[in-house]
């Protein structure tokens, strides 16, 4: 959750610009005051980095110093730039724009296109791999889908780092760039990419970028249009910025200096996309007048979560190591990091869940909590170890909240209520706001208990109760509020993106958990080949897997677990070790780590085994996954846990998996629970193709995890041996 949302009350609008800078410490005041010419903030892992650059806005704007229509702050995501409009709405500020680079450039793109162009911008492509296939059969070159989804992030790469297809193996040279294929066939992939866009008069995402900045180069009368509207800047996670975004911020900027930039080359993670911390590292040189402020006072994380931090950057190496950090806690003391070590990633994955419950009993909320990955791919065991336990989880990159189409349903009979709501026999009997709204929901779905199990149904549930949570919280804060004020303060949200908490733990990965934070974090599959990733091989790679780690430690306020499985599957060879970058800092390990800041050692706990059931047999060497049809390297979690490509051909029994879904109809209506925590459908067709004939073959079964293999394992069996349970009148 973000630290927007992690206050749910509704604050006052300070009343003087004095008051905007009330509750900042120094460093964060020096911020929010320094606001003329450069100004450089280097801000370490929750060190209020936000809180410090929207209340400079704020006390700007309501100094009567910079005008809320001449000010541009831009970030990377929606989501953050909605929090900050939030915010800033929150400060008195409403009315400066805060935007994405792409946003911000497609409004002043579709503004000026009729005027430097003519007729109307061309149609933007959702998605561009449909485009680059078609170029690749153009060009006779043979792609899989992996090598396609590849060769689409090599050409985004080169468009954002202002490379054209002639140069662009010059340029995978000179930076190191390992390509997916020969640099000759990307070029040439590349250049027909660019050629079927043209006869198809469409644009991509990276153009937008790259016809503003042409536009703004070519035509200095709209450039100077541009920066009479805007006149000061202010760019969030300037660590990110791509060499394509730096020279349109340029171009915006002109010959001015007004322009505040926030980053922290720690947290550098997404240079495959051709972010780079060189332009914040670099910007004393290009601004030798700037003001540079320093914020390492950490209010997010305890002491012994700074001090695993500290100890990880401590064994950096590389530029941004060498101007890193060292963060500073204000928190009481808390819990030591927990390290454990499971035999196996579904061992790992309900051991995670059976510590999640004992947070829950604690009084953990749910939307307190994350389970944090280093690839997609690794979601699915999770979600179904939470699924087993009745734990309601959200996954992080879904659909935004206000899209939700249960949230519109919702907007809409609190709007309608609004207007007529004395006509409405719902409301006879609500006597205040958070009644009023809990009686319109209800008739949307929302209950006072939530339902039984996960899936949609309970994603519904609580999207609906996080709508409830916002009444009350808003009745609280405004006690005379009616329901119109609540309409227009969703409205006012919807616009803003800033959604209210879902309580739901939430599942992400590591690139996707950037800026937010919770109060307990688990840190899965922390283990040589997943971290670093196997593919990382260069030093600048492997630092920048040891930067993603320290970004997941640092999203934990007060609970964090580590956690790493010794083989992908249970009965396979123990062949893993714990991550290097653990290395000295877990007790135990050896390592010649730093540790700066002053802690405890940790502690250890052995994480539970496949004992107790039937052993698969273990293999006798590690070999990457294979189909069994047409011998292909598999990487997609689904082909894995059937062990075949989705297109090669199934020798699935039939009758069996009919037997087997069934069987788990049965199972899931008795424990309320929907069929998919059971068993997936991928899980039921792995087992009617394999059809084991023993627990160990049966444990074997991707899906198949130590609590279901006891639980389930008995019935399962005997529908592969061709036993009829429901006839024996033993259905579960």
């Amino acid at each position: 959750m973000t630290a927007a949302t992690h206050s749910t009350l509704f604050p006052q609008v300070p009343d003087s610009p004095d008051a905007v800078l009330e509750g900042l410490d120094p460093e964060q005041r020096e911020v929010a005051t320094a606001l003329h010419g450069p100004v450089c903030v280097l801000a370490g892992a929750g060190t209020g980095k936000t809180r410090a650059i929207t209340h400079r806005i704020a006390y700007g704007v309501r100094a009567g110093i910079l005008q809320p229509s001449s000010v541009l702050a831009v970030t990377f995501t929606n989501r953050a730039a909605g929090e900050m409009r939030g915010r800033l709405r929150q400060l008195g500020a409403a009315g400066v724009q805060a935007r994405t680079f792409h946003s911000a450039a497609l409004r002043q793109l579709q503004y000026f296109w009729p005027k430097a162009v003519g007729g109307g911008l061309p149609k933007i492509i959702d998605r561009k791999i449909q485009i680059v296939s078609d170029a690749a059969a153009a060009c006779r070159i043979r792609l899989d889908r992996n090598e396609l989804r590849d060769a689409t992030a090599e050409i985004e790469w080169a468009k954002v780092t202002q490379t054209v297809p002639a140069d662009y193996a010059a340029a995978a040279a000179k930076t190191g760039r390992e390509a997916p294929r020969d640099p000759a066939e990307i070029a040439q992939l590349y250049a027909a990419y660019e050629d079927l866009k043209r006869d198809r008069t469409v644009i991509d995402f990276e153009d937008v970028l790259l016809l503003t900045v042409g536009i703004l180069q070519d035509r200095h009368d709209i450039a100077d249009e541009v920066r009479a509207q805007y006149q000061h800047f202010v760019v969030d996670e300037y660590q990110d910025v791509s060499p394509l975004q730096q020279r349109l911020l340029e171009l915006w900027l002109g010959d001015r200096d007004s322009l505040c930039v926030v980053g922290d080359a720690s947290q550098t993670i997404y240079s495959f996309t051709g972010a780079t911390p060189d332009h914040l590292l670099d910007f004393r040189i290009r601004h030798p007048g700037a003001t540079v402020v320093k914020l390492v006072r950490d209010y997010r994380s305890s002491p012994q979560v700074v001090h695993l931090a500290n100890g990880l950057l401590a064994q950096a190496h590389g530029r941004a190591a060498d101007h890193r950090l060292e963060l500073i806690s204000q928190r009481a003391a808390g819990p030591e990091p927990v390290y454990t070590e499971y035999a196996d990633e579904p061992a790992e994955a309900e051991g995670a869940a059976r510590r999640i419950r004992d947070l829950l009993t604690d009084g953990v909320p749910p939307a307190e909590i994350a389970i944090l990955f280093r690839t997609n791919s690794q979601s699915e065991t999770y979600e179904q170890a939470l699924a087993d336990a009745g734990i309601p989880y959200q996954l992080r990159g879904a659909e935004r909240f206000f899209d939700r189409p249960e949230v519109r349903k919702a907007g809409i009979a609190l709007r309608g209520a609004a207007r007529f709501g004395t006509n409405d026999t719902l409301l006879d009997d609500a006597v205040d706001l958070p009644s009023q709204v809990r009686a319109v929901l209800s008739g949307e779905g929302w209950t006072p208990t939530p339902p039984a199990g996960s899936g949609a149904v309970r994603e519904r549930w609580e999207s609906l109760a996080a709508l409830v949570n916002l009444a009350q919280d808003f009745a609280v804060a405004k006690p005379d509020a009616t329901l119109a004020d609540l309409v227009a303060e969703l409205d006012e949200r919807a616009g803003a993106q800033h959604a209210p908490t879902v309580q739901g733990v939430t599942l992400a990965s590591l690139h996707s958990a950037k800026g937010l934070e919770w109060d307990a974090v688990f840190v899965v599959g922390v283990a040589e080949g997943m971290m670093p990733i196997t593919y990382a091989r260069t030093d600048e790679q492997i630092e920048e897997e040891r930067r993603l780690l320290y970004v997941g430690v640092t999203r934990a306020r007060e609970h964090l677990h580590l956690s790493w499985a010794l083989s992908r599957s249970p009965g396979g060879r123990p062949g893993r070790r714990p991550s290097r970058f653990l290395d000295g800092l877990r007790p135990g390990s050896s390592g010649t780590a730093a540790r700066a800041v002053a802690g405890g050692i940790g502690g250890v706990e052995r994480g539970f085994s496949t004992a107790g059931t039937t052993p698969a047999p273990r293999r006798t060497s590690r070999t990457p996954a294979r189909c069994r049809v047409c011998g292909r390297t598999l990487s997609d979690a689904g082909e894995m846990k059937l062990m075949r490509c989705d297109d090669c051909p199934s020798d699935m029994d039939e009758g069996l998996y009919e037997r087997l879904r069934a069987w788990r109809a049965v199972q899931a209506h008795r424990s309320g629970q929907p069929a998919f925590c059971v068993f997936t459908d991928r899980t039921l067709v792995a087992i009617a193709e394999s059809v084991p004939g023993d627990p160990g073959e049966l444990a074997r079964v991707p899906g198949v995890g130590v609590r279901k293999l006891n639980r389930y394992g008995a019935d399962v069996l005997a529908l592969c041996a061709g036993r009829d349970l429901v006839e024996e009148g033993n259905d579960g």
